[in-house]
């Protein structure tokens, strides 16, 4: 691999402007394509085969409503009289009348007339209908409703719009141009120069220009949930700038040990290029590996940040080496610190001194480490998952306002409705057979009330919606979604009478279930994977099992921060969670997913170091100083980085974008500088020479991918003199 990309890399530097062409008409091509095919993406998170949607799916054609958007407009009023008072009840039924006109609107029932009053006389509750789906309702329909609702503000009602139409999610907010800035002061520190910094910041946006453009292009095709586009816009900057630090810092070192430009890109691609790929497979097989969950939409989320990083590595592997053939040696130009080294002279920088003490002292390091991340992640053992709804909303946006009234008007089950299909084709007396199931579940523990039936003669099909005592997110709610299912054969047995539970509540529960049931098998997927990816690049067993180990304590680590601070509410004055309570259900897998990545991007960037050194005759514990000497600035740097561009998501309102951000920046934060950098050179300390212990059988039929460059450097120096090549003209 390594003679490979030196080639590609003296390639790309030659013909400089002929790449640098091919890049800019790709952007311009797929740009293009986005702006012609560019469709609308999704916020439902459907699970084909779960019991809610397999319901929802049968009964579409009897009650198509239940498959179309929906709204809830929530009116409140102080004064006396309430609700009921003569002047509210007339702006609320011209409100209602107006709305009822909007187009895309099928029905708005007159809250009076249905009863939907609180029983406080504060509120009341008008459900909108749409005549099509969630993902097909435009914002200038959310718009004309709320503005058909200005009667009723206007005589001094408190007016909030709530529901499926207005829980809005996923919704960039600009913060991470916050963690574009702390990333640009971090490669300026690092690489000392403007021009050396803003190569990586150039080719990440490129990059991530491409992935966007072509994400959007498939969005016309295929339907593609909010959160994907997010998820590689994320991941793409994290990475894309991470890969081009580390080609650039060891194109730098190779310039300031005398040899050419080209040269010293074209080493620079065939070594720390080499660890880029390999670091950016790892990537891709972890996000690609989330369709082990057969979850849709967590599909498309994997799918779209791994072509995010594909195009992240092919940029790294190609643009960079021709940006840097323009650059030539004014790469370091624009310094904005003296090149001096600001240590005493003789003395080792900060990453040797540190690699030093952790091979002196590799058990109490590793000991201590092992505390640390223990005690951080005892949280994890009381994770709770769910998915976000109104109340997850930042506070202020009307959706949380309308959630707020009518938890507090109505009660918090109001918020969590369920919907009981009742199939009496087969009862002998279906109206009676009905009848019996709504007395039946009335007396459910859980159970606040149940809503008039909604009846399909034809099909013999009804509709009940139960109110439960508790809210969306509570235990409780979940519960009694499986007792009603538990009563499923006694109630046909009695009544002839098939029931099944569907809605929003419960197709949630069902989601955060079907996740949480496919976490095993992801991690047992994912850890296979690593062992096979890490074995064939260092030949080694004890380096790939140290890998994983390590992997495994930096995710139960981060998983019990974000139960800490999600679940049980810790650091609330510092981040604004808009409400604590269970974790968003697919956090914990893309956890698993991104950070996969990520951990053995560091772990082949620092243990390549070591295995290079140790493979030119260094002693074991020499060479992990050495290792980490020469990784310890630039893995610091990328880290610090990654961490800024996901943290930056931390500060928006998205209640499924703050938490994704929350973990992936303590997970990078924990797995760089715990594991990475404490528990790995002190476990290679520990090891020795058994670390490149790797057995004979296996040393004929693993290919030699030759990641540190041995074969390449070999045949490098053997050649006559210095290779010199013609500026391209």
């Amino acid at each position: 691999m390594a003679t490979y990309l030196y080639r590609l890399g003296r390639y790309c530097f030659r013909r400089r402007r002929a790449v640098l062409a091919v890049w800019l008409a790709v952007l311009i091509a797929v740009g293009g394509a986005a702006g012609a095919f560019a469709g609308k993406t999704s916020d439902e998170f459907k699970v084909p085969g779960t019991e809610a949607q397999s319901t929802l799916d049968r009964i579409k054609d009897t009650f198509p409503a239940q498959g179309h958007g929906s709204a809830q407009v929530v009116f409140a009023a102080a004064g006396p009289g309430g609700i009921a008072a003569p002047e509210a009840g007339r702006a609320v039924t011209e409100a209602v009348g107006r709305i009822a006109g909007v187009p895309g609107v099928a029905a708005v029932p007159d809250p009076y007339a249905t009863g939907a009053v609180s029983p406080d006389g504060r509120a009341a509750i008008a459900l909108v209908s749409f005549d099509r789906k969630l993902a097909d309702i435009t914002d200038e329909q959310r718009d004309a409703v709320k503005a058909a609702a200005e009667p009723a503000r206007a005589a001094g009602l408190t007016v909030a719009f709530g529901g499926d139409a207005y829980n809005r999610m996923a919704q960039v907010e600009g913060g991470e141009a916050v963690g574009l800035a702390v990333a640009g002061v971090v490669l300026v520190l690092t690489l000392g120069s403007l021009v050396a910094a803003g190569l990586p910041l150039l080719t990440a946006f490129v990059g991530v220009g491409v992935a966007m453009a072509a994400l959007l292009a498939l969005s016309g095709s295929f339907e593609i949930i909010t959160t994907a586009p997010v998820l590689a816009l994320m991941v793409g900057l994290a990475v894309g700038i991470d890969y081009a630090l580390f080609i650039v810092s060891r194109h730098r070192r190779h310039l300031a040990e005398g040899l050419d430009p080209d040269e010293a890109a074209a080493r620079a691609n065939a070594t720390a290029g080499s660890a880029v790929v390999f670091a950016g497979l790892t990537v891709v097989v972890a996000l690609a590996g989330l369709a082990v969950a057969d979850v849709p939409f967590l599909t498309v989320m994997g799918l779209a940040a791994s072509g995010a990083v594909v195009v992240a590595v092919l940029v790294a592997i190609t643009l960079l080496p021709a940006l840097l053939g323009f650059a030539g040696r004014a790469v370091d130009r624009l310094p904005v610190r003296r090149r001096a080294p600001r240590t005493e002279p003789g003395r080792p920088p900060m990453g040797e001194r540190w690699a030093r003490f952790v091979v002196r002292r590799p058990l109490p390091v590793l000991l201590a480490g092992l505390a640390a991340l223990v005690t951080l992640a005892v949280p994890a053992a009381s994770l709770t998952l769910g998915l976000p709804g109104g109340g997850s909303q930042a506070a202020g946006t009307d959706a949380r306002k309308a959630y707020d009234l009518i938890g507090e008007s109505f009660g918090p089950g109001f918020n969590a409705p369920l919907v009981v299909v009742v199939d009496a084709q087969g009862a002998p007396r279906p109206e009676q057979a009905v009848q019996d199931v709504a007395e039946k579940l009335g007396t459910l523990k859980g159970v606040r009330t149940l809503l008039p039936p909604t009846v399909d003669p034809v099909s013999r099909t009804a509709l009940l919606t139960v109110i439960p005592e508790t809210g969306p997110d509570h235990a409780d709610t979940e519960a009694l979604v499986s007792g009603i299912r538990d009563q499923r054969d006694g109630l046909r047995a009695a009544t002839g009478a098939r029931i099944d539970v569907t809605g929003t509540t419960a197709a949630n529960i069902d989601v955060s279930t079907k996740l949480g049931q496919a976490l095993p098998p992801f991690v047992a997927v994912i850890v296979g994977i690593a062992m096979v990816l890490l074995a064939l690049a260092f030949r080694s067993i004890l380096v790939p099992l140290k890998a994983v180990a390590g992997f495994l304590l930096s995710i139960t680590a981060s998983l019990g921060a974000v139960v800490a601070v999600y679940q049980w509410g810790w650091l609330d004055g510092v981040i604004d969670v808009p409400k604590v309570g269970p974790v968003v259900s697919f956090v914990p897998i893309l956890l698993i997913g991104v950070l996969f990545g990520l951990a053995m991007d560091y772990e082949l960037f620092l243990v390549s170091g070591m295995k290079e050194h140790h493979v030119h005759g260094m002693a074991p514990r020499d060479a992990v100083v050495a290792g980490v000497r020469g990784g310890a600035r630039v893995v610091t740097a990328a880290a610090l980085i990654m961490v800024a561009v996901f943290g930056s998501f931390v500060f928006g309102h998205d209640p499924i974008v703050q938490p994704i951000g929350f973990a992936l920046a303590t997970g990078v934060l924990v797995d760089a500088f715990v594991v990475r950098m404490a528990l790995v050179p002190a476990a290679m300390a520990l090891f020795g020479r058994a670390a490149w212990w790797f057995p004979k059988s296996l040393e004929k039929v693993v290919p030699r991918v030759d990641m540190e460059g041995e074969q390449l450097m070999a045949h490098l120096e053997e050649r006559p003199g210095p290779v010199k090549v013609a500026e391209p003209v």
